[in-house]
């Protein structure tokens, strides 16, 4: 995260905190109120792999290599589609480890056991990404071996990779 060019982001940015509007093209944002400055990616990731919704491969590279062009013309950045693809990949990582650990937190400490249902698709992206890091091998195995098993007999299983 700390090689990516920061911006401000909201942190919070998914299908959830977004609300359609009459007669308007533009989604109403909420939930805004962490803003701070932070990795180019980080809301990208927040958005195209939602916790709440995962979206067809496919459509999710399209919309990153349109953000990725929209954000180099507007001198945001300077990074080749490997390079942001990297970026997008790690800051994935990071946010999903930590959505996994905040709503497991939600529903022991608070009871707010709703979020539970979230954990798999959570844990399936971390899963995804951390396939395709070598650096991360050993993780990818204890997360596969110890920590997806897991899940699967407390919460129920996790999709498929590349599966909505």
């Amino acid at each position: 995260a700390l090689a990516q060019p920061e911006v401000t982001v909201h942190r919070d940015y998914h299908s959830r905190n977004l609300l359609v509007r009459d007669s308007q093209t533009v989604p109403g944002v909420i939930d805004f109120q962490d803003a701070v400055r932070g990795p180019i990616t980080y809301d990208a990731v927040s958005l195209l792999k939602d916790c709440y919704v995962r979206w067809p491969e496919d459509r999710l590279a399209s919309w990153l290599e349109h953000f990725r062009n929209a954000s180099q013309q507007a001198g945001l950045h300077r990074a080749d589609a490997d390079t942001f693809q990297q970026w997008f990949e790690l800051m994935g990582m990071q946010r999903h480890l930590k959505a996994a650990g905040i709503f497991a937190r939600l529903a022991i400490r608070d009871g707010k056991t709703g979020y539970l249902a979230d954990i798999p698709r959570t844990v399936s992206y971390l899963r995804d990404a951390s396939a395709r890091q070598p650096a991360f091998r050993h993780f990818h195995e204890w997360l596969c071996s110890t920590v997806i098993p897991a899940i699967e007999q407390r919460i129920g299983p996790l999709p498929e990779p590349g599966v909505r």
